[in-house]
């Protein structure tokens, strides 16, 4: 596994707040740094390449800054627009892999296993990020290398940008070892505390016995040692999980009609379907990415209520997101150079025979599904819902509104696993309603019960369901649920609240639904 690490050089990200504005830092003569507050006192925390000239740095005080260089220009640091910013950054590489993830506040991991070699080679891949990175007005270092750990010291602290695979010793003693302790991603008073003690370069820790470091700095020293030389394999947290199907186009002319952009969503889906023949399934959610030349990434998702394995019907869904003009994710602007079609959640397909699907009830059932598709792409999936079963304590939240393209997996819990549909009503009161029984003993079933002014007369009932009170609150009662039908034929479901002589002297009763 390879790791590219791209994070800013020298300092932290700077937001688009602090850009330089003025005539005089257009002609790229003057030196930039951002500040903020820190203990009561403006202090630098990004300088630009000609203020690191000048031997500003990180932590200087804005005064002492001011003092040496009074014509530097200098921005309030935004920390919610830079978080922003990265983020965007981080979804634009993930035009080179899926697997892309934020470092930080300032740097960005991308694990680039097996894409390296559809751009030429990690070498030409490190440099077409850094230009297109560099021609979009940001400032960035990169390294390569085996793991997250030796690809950030790289980007934040070496002299060369790629390191070999498998490196050995002696390698490890030319990249690493003249790099400050900061390259081991340690907190600024251990440094300093070991920068007291002599050790300042990973090589002093490296050349020393393990034990009497750890003893005086603590293991996390060696742990980050370890990572560093790939003793200890990192992991990396992706902002989107990877999807399992994926189908792109590259463009050597960027488009922007939307006649071109529907064309080749049919050809991606064309290409998209093969894949997912090959494993028998079919999508149930779909991700449709566009990297527009000017940095802009938009991102579509569109789900199905039925697993889907048609070309055309995939195709039909995003060209409703098209026809929705109100909205403007699908949005090319100076044009799109790459486009990506991902299925990020796929079921298997249920065996079917062609005499079946050509069935009255089979057909009405996919024309259903695919009108619930396209109202849900063009009006977007929380205005197209669904009532489902849900896993809950009490029966009125039992139930619950969810978009109609989500299938039972996505609910966590099938119907099956609630009870059927003979034991409760189909639909609830509102709010159960008060109801006065007549029993023959106070903890028993009713004979008789009045219910909005009319007596009922129970000819059969059967229960009790008993549901135990909510354990999160102190008041809660236990409920128990009857089935009752009175002389006319009506079914009831009723249920008696408390128990009697533990919970409650006299337990109340309520009507909560009516069977059909």
């Amino acid at each position: 596994m390879r790791e590219v690490r791209a994070g800013p050089h020298p300092g932290p990200l700077p937001s688009a707040k602090a850009q330089p504005s003025s005539d005089k830092a257009g002609e790229g003569e003057l030196p930039l740094a951002v500040i903020a507050r820190i203990k009561s006192a403006q202090r630098l925390v990004c300088v630009d390449a000609r203020a690191a000239a000048l031997g500003l740095h990180p932590g200087l005080s804005l005064a002492d800054a001011r003092a040496r260089h009074p014509e530097l220009i200098v921005a309030e640091a935004d920390p919610p627009e830079e978080a922003k910013l990265l983020a965007r950054v981080a979804d634009w590489c993930a035009r080179y892999t899926p697997l892309c993830a934020l470092d930080g506040a300032d740097g960005i991991m991308l694990d680039i296993s097996g894409a390296a070699h559809l751009f030429g080679g990690e070498e030409a891949m490190a440099r077409e990020i850094m230009a297109r990175l560099r021609g979009q007005g940001l400032s960035v270092s990169l390294g390569v290398a085996d793991n997250p750990r030796a690809a950030w010291a790289l980007a934040r602290h070496g002299e060369r940008r790629l390191a070999p695979e498998n490196i050995d010793e002696k390698t490890f003693a030319k990249l690493f070892h003249d790099m400050p302790l900061a390259a081991l991603g340690l907190d600024g008073k251990t440094v300093a505390d070991m920068a007291r003690a002599g050790l300042r370069r990973v090589g002093d820790v490296a050349y020393r016995p393990r034990a009497p470091i750890a003893a005086r700095f603590g293991d996390d020293v060696l742990a980050r040692l370890d990572a560093l030389k790939g003793l200890e394999r990192g992991a990396i947290c992706p902002r989107f999980a990877a999807p399992a199907f994926i189908a792109e186009r590259r463009f050597a002319s960027p488009i922007s009609q939307a006649p071109a952009l529907e064309a080749t969503i049919a050809k991606l889906a064309d290409d998209l379907v093969v894949l997912l023949e090959r494993q028998a399934k079919g999508a149930r959610r779909l991700e449709l990415l566009l990297f527009r030349v000017d940095g802009d990434v938009r991102r579509v998702v569109v789900g199905a209520g039925r697993p889907l394995n048609e070309a055309r019907a995939i195709a039909r869904l995003f060209a409703e997101r098209l026809a929705s003009r109100h909205e403007d994710e699908i949005d090319a602007g100076f044009g799109v150079d790459l486009m990506r079609l991902s299925c990020i959640l796929a079921e298997p397909l249920a065996p079917s025979q062609r005499e079946l699907e050509r069935a009255h009830e089979g057909e009405r059932a996919q024309a259903l599904a695919d009108l619930l598709d396209r109202l849900s792409a063009r009006l977007g999936p929380r205005r197209v819902t669904r009532q489902a079963l849900v896993d809950a304590h009490l029966p009125e939240a039992a139930v619950a509104s969810v978009a109609a393209t989500l299938g039972e997996t996505r609910l966590g819990r099938s119907s099956e696993d609630i009870a059927p549909a003979p034991h409760r009503p189909i639909r609830l009161f509102e709010r159960p309603e008060r109801i006065e029984t007549l029993a023959e003993v106070p903890d028993g079933p009713p004979l008789r019960f009045t219910w909005r002014r009319m007596r009922h007369d129970v000819a059969a009932i059967e229960g009790p369901e008993r549901i135990a009170g909510d354990w999160r609150r102190q008041d809660a009662l236990t409920r128990d649920y009857f089935r009752a039908e009175d002389t006319a034929g009506r079914r009831f479901w009723l249920y008696r609240e408390g128990l009697y002589g533990a919970e409650t002297a006299q337990a109340k009763w309520f009507v909560h639904g009516m069977f059909g």
